[in-house]
């Protein structure tokens, strides 16, 4: 039952645990294979930077490495379908695109083809920041065609797309780093007093350690972030859900 699920999502403590629910609840629905991708930094030209993006797959390591890594997603007739809508799609809105689609874009559905991707939905998520972008693809299991999955979303669709978008919303609230490194308590701390406008020596103060050992907390949080300034740092945690958040 949906509601048992975003019961048992909304009690689990971190990313990972609340993917794997999804990924179980989504199978049991005909869709064995997700990818979801969340980004801060969308732009009218860009996505940002992959590392700074959320993004989480069941498909096979292969499938994973040649569509993101290699970068087949920014050529994504579905991606850019998500780019400019909210809402669910029938991947049956390719055939509808074909003449239209770029040589880029065929390439990807040829690739897609290849590895059995081949029939599903899209999901892209309503977000009241203007640089929030997600999305997530649900790809039927082998022997399901797009006409059987449109009959099963025409029975289920918006039971699906209520526990995908209760996912999304969990998701934004859970600490996740991507391919930065996880900061320390002391980081976490010396960063939410920076972010409550304290100075260097507030800080040392509050903390009972000396200024000079404030700064390094800085500095190891800046690396561990992979940012410059302490700024970005606090901007950056503070988008990770690093700091400011009650830990489970």
């Amino acid at each position: 039952m949906p509601l048992q699920y975003i019961e048992q999502a909304m009690a689990a403590g971190s990313v990972e645990e609340v993917w794997q629910l999804l990924v179980d609840k989504m199978e049991s629905y005909g869709f064995d294979r997700l990818m979801y991708g969340f980004t801060r930094n969308s732009t009218a030209n860009s996505l940002g930077r992959p590392d700074d993006m959320l993004i989480l797959s069941s498909h096979d390591s292969a499938y994973t490495d040649r569509f993101v890594n290699g970068g087949l997603y920014f050529n994504s007739p579905m991606l850019r379908w998500a780019v400019d809508n909210v809402g669910a799609c029938s991947w049956r809105w390719i055939e509808d695109q074909t003449e239209s689609l770029t040589p880029e874009e065929r390439e990807v559905l040829a690739a897609n083809r290849d590895m059995g991707v081949t029939a599903g939905y899209t999901i892209s998520f309503q977000d009241n920041k203007i640089r929030n972008k997600a999305a997530i693809a649900l790809t039927a299991r082998p022997g399901l065609s797009q006409d059987d999955v449109d009959a099963m979303w025409d029975c289920y669709g918006q039971e699906l797309q209520v526990m995908n978008q209760v996912t999304h919303l969990i998701f934004t609230t859970l600490p996740f780093t991507g391919s930065q490194k996880e900061l320390t308590q002391r980081q976490r701390e010396v960063l939410e007093w920076v972010g409550d406008g304290k100075t260097m020596l507030d800080i040392s103060m509050i903390m009972g350690v000396t200024p000079a050992t404030i700064e390094k907390h800085l500095r190891l949080a800046r690396e561990a972030l992979d940012v410059e300034t302490t700024a970005q740092a606090v901007l950056k945690a503070s988008f990770q859900n690093q700091i400011f958040v009650m830990q489970r």
